[in-house]
């Protein structure tokens, strides 16, 4: 869900310059209706120039227009003028100069302590590449006598939300795995 740009000038512009109730311009600003009252008693955001909604196209005269007819009614942010791009969710992506050193040392922690983790899910996990993993592995990496194993979430190369999903992603197919070894055994010992 889109949010409003600059919510507390928006809501002294809106109480300045319309009719809303309080509670229409909380839930559009995302503020509590006691800060809307506050602000329109002048205890709270005095020296805040207000924001107009209307200028900056996130709202328009006629959304203003049929609130104010309708206290019950909500403002509804006017879509933008332009649509951004989605966002990248694969790929390779940025990693800042002062953190690709520590890439090694991450990717030795994860062979260390979560064997069970494909090199897919390691490559994914911290834009490194299979050959580097490969390196890291075989103690042929150029750095491998200044290798230390560093947890990647500690280091930021990754969150723990993503290290955890990985992690159940590779339990999960190492389950699918057993399952349908033991499926064939079974069919095996039922055929022979």
């Amino acid at each position: 869900m889109n949010q409003v740009l600059m919510p507390k000038a928006t809501a002294v512009w809106l109480i300045e310059n319309t009719r809303l109730t309080f509670e229409q311009v909380a839930d559009f600003v995302g503020m509590h209706p006691l800060e809307i009252q506050a602000i329109a008693d002048g205890e709270v955001a005095q020296g805040i120039v207000g924001y107009d909604p209307i200028k900056n196209k996130m709202l328009t005269r006629e959304e203003i227009a049929r609130c104010e007819a309708d206290p019950s009614a909500r403002l509804r942010l006017s879509p933008p003028a332009v649509e951004l791009p989605p966002r990248r969710t694969k790929g390779p992506r940025y990693t800042p100069v002062s953190k690709r050193q520590d890439k090694p040392d991450a990717i030795a922690w994860l062979l260390r302590h979560h064997p069970e983790l494909p090199e897919s899910a390691i490559v994914e996990l911290l834009g490194t590449t299979k050959e580097t993993i490969r390196k890291v592995r075989d103690k042929t990496h150029w750095n491998s006598a200044n290798i230390k194993p560093r947890d990647p979430v500690i280091l930021g190369l990754c969150t723990q939300q993503q290290l955890n999903a990985a992690l159940a992603a590779a339990a999960a197919k190492a389950a699918q795995a057993k399952a349908q070894e033991q499926e064939q055994q079974q069919e095996g010992s039922a055929t022979g």
